[in-house]
């Protein structure tokens, strides 16, 4: 069975929108190097629509090194209501979007790594779809959208697995939902 792993960046003060315009600062040999390692057992991203439309405009112009051809090269799948083809060896995940999940997890491979947080994932979080989290906590404080902004979320209890503290400041909240 396979793990879905949710991993996103977010400021002190809880913001997850726009990371590039506040997280690049803080991106170093650590960071690189901490990103490789969870590639190196990712098997498929799992994206919602959004992430996945500004990771296809981003990521399919980069080559030429391990992380990039990795992440351009995998599979990706795609929840979208509204979303009609894709593109960047993408499909979409048909039907309802929950069954499709587990549906997936069921299958044979490496993980499944889930970038971006928002509908997607609180979707994920509600029907205990996602195996472990990583919360990259950057030292900034910034206005945007905050994590699960406005959506009524029962509160769901995280154990914490570990944590990773770079010299940047970032500091990565390794997590896994309590059974």
């Amino acid at each position: 069975m396979r793990k879905i792993v949710e991993t996103t960046f977010v400021t002190l003060n809880g913001i997850i929108s726009d990371p590039q315009d506040w997280s690049g600062p803080y991106w170093d040999d650590e960071h690189a190097g901490y990103s490789m390692q969870l590639m190196e057992s990712t098997e498929a991203l799992l994206l919602g629509r959004e992430t996945y439309e500004s990771f296809a405009e981003a990521w399919s112009q980069r080559s030429g090194d391990p992380y990039s051809d990795k992440f351009n090269s995998m599979p990706k799948y795609v929840a979208s209501r509204t979303l009609k083809e894709t593109t960047w060896n993408a499909e979409l995940l048909e039907g309802d979007v929950v069954e499709a999940v587990r549906a997936l997890k069921e299958t044979e491979g490496g993980d499944l790594l889930k970038f971006g947080t928002g509908e997607f994932s609180q979707t994920l979080l509600e029907n205990k779809l996602v195996d472990e989290y990583h919360f990259w906590v950057c030292p900034v404080v910034a206005s945007g959208d905050r994590m699960f902004q406005g959506q009524d979320l029962a509160a769901t209890h995280l154990e914490l697995l570990g944590t990773t503290t770079f010299k940047s400041g970032i500091v990565v909240h390794k997590l896994a939902p309590k059974a």
